[in-house]
């Protein structure tokens, strides 16, 4: 690196002149390797779930319409209404939006705000230990805890053993580490500045929290909400292993249904003949998942670029 001073004028302009290394050319050139082979891989899914999609959907037994529009998913007669599905898909991801996101708003204020250093330094990795849980382990403990206590609790003639409550419940408890980490950092964002004007105010602990740095967090804490329910929708074990098998159109969380990535798990590892309409309806339910998380992702860009506060 070098300086050079140039006059022009009365004015004195100094460049600086960095000398490239071939190091750092090197290293530019993997790093700008690493984030297209990234873009390459998205667009072979999106490519190989549209060019699969085209298959089923051209195909003279489905309408799209009815895809749309129909409560009956029945592959075996040529029925194929998504309804059922979404419907099982929506119930367990907002019951696990439900579970984690007053918890974990709760346990990040409680480390913003309230706890010491050092207790933040130990319930947080504790905390964190959730998400390196295997998926199959949540499952399993959906199926062998959370549903037999819901069972004592509702009554067996109401909770059946597989039911989407449980696999919410379960949900909610695996998304936690994500809804509270994020939070904590979008409470953590706002200015020490407010805090004490709040205190100087006369507020408590309590009022400054809630009133002061949750609002001006809000944009960060919605990002979380949305964030954690894409992870939901998305989520397969342990709505494969605890929510059911079989498609079932019902507002009821205490019954069984099948979700869209359990109706995937199943027909994927089951003997379904390479392209046949069932096996191609995996690759249309896929691209319709890819669709409701882009969306979701892009509502949460929107909603942090609108209610960020910018300070100063």
């Amino acid at each position: 690196m070098y300086m050079s001073e140039q006059r022009k004028g009365d004015t004195a302009i100094v460049s600086i002149k960095r000398k490239i290394r071939p190091g750092e050319v090197v290293i530019h050139a993997v790093l700008l390797s690493c984030a297209l082979l990234s873009i390459a891989i998205t667009l072979g899914i999106v490519i190989i779930l549209v060019k699969e999609s085209i298959l089923f959907f051209g195909s003279k037994e489905v309408r799209l319409v009815d895809f749309f529009s129909t409560t009956t998913w029945q592959p075996m007669i040529q029925k194929f209404g998504i309804l059922p599905l979404l419907n099982a898909t929506l119930t367990t991801s907002f019951i696990a939006v439900l579970t984690a996101v007053p918890i974990g708003i709760a346990v990040a204020v409680y480390l913003s705000e309230y706890a010491s250093g050092k207790t933040r330094n130990t319930l947080k990795p504790v905390i964190e230990v959730l998400a390196g849980i295997p998926t199959v382990v949540y499952g399993y403990f959906a199926i062998t805890f959370m549903t037999p206590l819901l069972r004592s609790i509702f009554g067996e003639n109401i909770v059946e053993i597989y039911n989407t409550a449980s696999a919410g419940i379960v949900i909610g408890i695996l998304i936690l580490p994500l809804v509270a980490s994020m939070s904590e950092d979008a409470l953590n964002a706002v200015p020490r500045t407010l805090r004490e004007a709040a205190y100087g105010l006369g507020a408590t602990k309590m009022e400054t929290s809630l009133k002061v740095v949750l609002p001006a967090a809000f944009s960060g804490l919605a990002a979380a909400f949305i964030v954690g329910l894409s992870r939901a929708v998305g989520e397969t074990m342990i709505v494969a292993l605890a929510a059911g098998a079989g498609p079932n159109f019902t507002l009821n969380p205490f019954k069984a249904a099948e979700t869209i990535t359990g109706y995937i798990v199943r027909i994927s590892g089951g003997d379904v003949s390479y392209n046949t309409l069932d096996y191609n309806s995996i690759f249309a339910l896929g691209l319709f998942l890819f669709i409701i998380t882009l969306t979701l992702n892009m509502i949460s860009r929107k909603v942090v670029e609108k209610y960020r506060e910018v300070y100063d």
